[in-house]
């Protein structure tokens, strides 16, 4: 089963650099709509406020905009997406074009200085943290720089419009907050979203892989149960012939040498079917086998894995049958590598049923998960369980989050709840310390939900066609 390292290389392969989710025509529809927004406000405030405005430099800011968009449509094509540097200045000279055109009309006295926040806003969502803080800074330098320097509004009068000081100071503080806020609250939604896109590419994954061996296991089982059926005529067939040919060794020999090939093919296809005769075995199976299925690849890793089943006051003494689910098998597995990661020396895997709900608790000795992410697991990529851990090699894979992100997402699927918490006081010494005194999973599923509920047996089997 591939580690979820593996996963996590394949599921990144998928996902470009962080400058490339930013397309080309996104930039220029936006550009397209400032433009259009610049220009009835100019007209508005010529014409309708009567405001004196350097038309010429206003309309020459504007048309630097036009320009570059005229320019991009015809060099690109229209799936570009952007680099990390060709964002950045695209997004470096939007943000230098709105705060010349703000320069010409009163700075920070005009309404409009709110629009600066875009680019650093976009560039936060877009562009790696580097880009981001140095594009806030040059924001904050230009919002500093008009709200000094600028061409003063001036009515046909001649009165020009003036703010109060207070006000004007206010909005400054205001836009230089509104970029550091929107800034990290933008990268932040950002970050969380892709990471949850990632996490989910490599849950899906995973399930695919699991999906794939399950379709794989009935494929052997059913092939070995139809197969078995001509080896044995093959096998009884050659038998009599020998005896037959006790006067012809040479003929005898080649015979022997059939039947030999034959008991190989019958241990091969024994071996590979290990889910049973029948494919409908493996849509189904004892909770017991579950869990060690789930279990199987982690028990020969130096850590004791020990397995029990019990019964609820009131339950069925019959032990349950689940729908043998890949999501479950995986899920579980994960959770189980995650305990075996961790685990001193041993890790415990309980299991109970009841009338109504069947309850898992896998707990290891281990150091327990730490009180600082114990509230975030199930989260993609929370990295640590002891900052102690931190400074030794895991065996195989890095961190826990994603891990146990893809346990929990693959389990709720299936209508399960997951619990985690620790065994024991993590402040308590050595000796102090209970035997399951590290992390506990507890996943709960209700009866019905995973319980097989096949009626009259698991049917005829079906004759492979060829």
């Amino acid at each position: 089963m591939p580690d979820q390292r593996d996963i996590t290389a394949d599921s990144a392969s998928f996902w470009p650099e962080r400058g490339d989710w930013l397309r080309m025509r996104t930039l220029i529809l936006l550009r397209w709509t400032a433009i259009i927004g610049q220009l009835a406000a100019l007209g508005v405030a010529s014409q309708y406020l009567k405001i004196q405005l350097p038309l010429g430099l206003c309309f020459l800011a504007v048309g630097l905009a036009v320009i570059a968009n005229l320019v991009s449509i015809f060099i690109f094509p229209q799936n570009k997406r952007l680099s990390e540097g060709e964002a950045f200045f695209t997004l470096l000279f939007d943000l230098s074009q709105l705060s010349f055109l703000l320069y010409l009309t009163g700075g920070l006295t005009n309404p409009f200085a709110l629009l600066i926040l875009a680019p650093v806003t976009v560039s936060a969502s877009v562009l790696d943290l580097r880009s981001t803080v140095l594009l806030g800074l040059i924001s904050a330098g230009y919002v500093t720089l008009i709200g000094v320097l600028n061409v003063p509004l001036r009515f046909v009068s001649g009165m020009s419009f003036q703010i109060p000081t207070l006000f004007a100071y206010g909005f400054w503080i205001a836009l230089l907050i509104g970029i550091a806020f929107l800034g990290l609250y933008s990268r932040r939604i950002a970050t969380e979203m892709h990471s949850m896109s990632d996490a989910l590419l490599a849950t899906q994954m995973a399930l695919a892989r699991e999906q794939k061996l399950t379709d794989l296991g009935g494929v052997i089982a059913a092939a070995a149960h139809e197969l078995g059926t001509p080896l044995a005529t093959i096998k009884l067939v050659s038998t009599e012939l020998i005896d037959e040919l006790a006067d012809h060794p040479e003929l005898a020999e080649d015979v022997a040498l059939i039947r030999e090939q034959a008991d190989r093919c019958r241990d091969i296809l024994r071996s590979m079917g290990k889910a049973g005769k029948d494919d409908l075995h493996l849509r189904q199976a004892l909770l017991s086998e579950v869990l060690r299925e789930a279990a199987e690849p982690h028990l020969d890793r130096g850590k004791k894995v020990s397995f029990s089943i019990a019964a609820a006051p009131n339950a069925p003494l019959r032990e349950p049958q689940i729908l043998r689910r890949p999501e479950v098998i995986h899920g579980l597995r994960n959770l189980v590598q995650n305990a075996v990661d961790f685990a001193r020396t041993e890790v415990w895997i309980d299991a109970q049923y009841s009338e109504d709900r069947i309850r898992i608790l896998i707990v290891d000795d281990g150091p327990g998960y730490p009180s600082q992410v114990i509230g975030r697991i199930g989260d993609p990529f929370v990295r640590s369980r002891r900052e102690v851990q931190d400074q030794t090699p895991r065996p195989g894979y890095e961190g826990m989050g994603l891990g146990l992100f893809i346990a929990k997402t693959l389990l709720e699927r299936t209508g399960a709840e997951l619990s985690f918490a620790n065994g024991s006081d993590p402040f308590l010494t050595p000796e102090e310390r209970p035997n399951r005194s590290g992390a506990i999973v507890e996943v709960t599923w209700p009866y019905d939900t995973i319980v097989a509920t096949l009626v009259g047996g698991l049917g005829e089997n079906k004759t492979i066609e060829s």
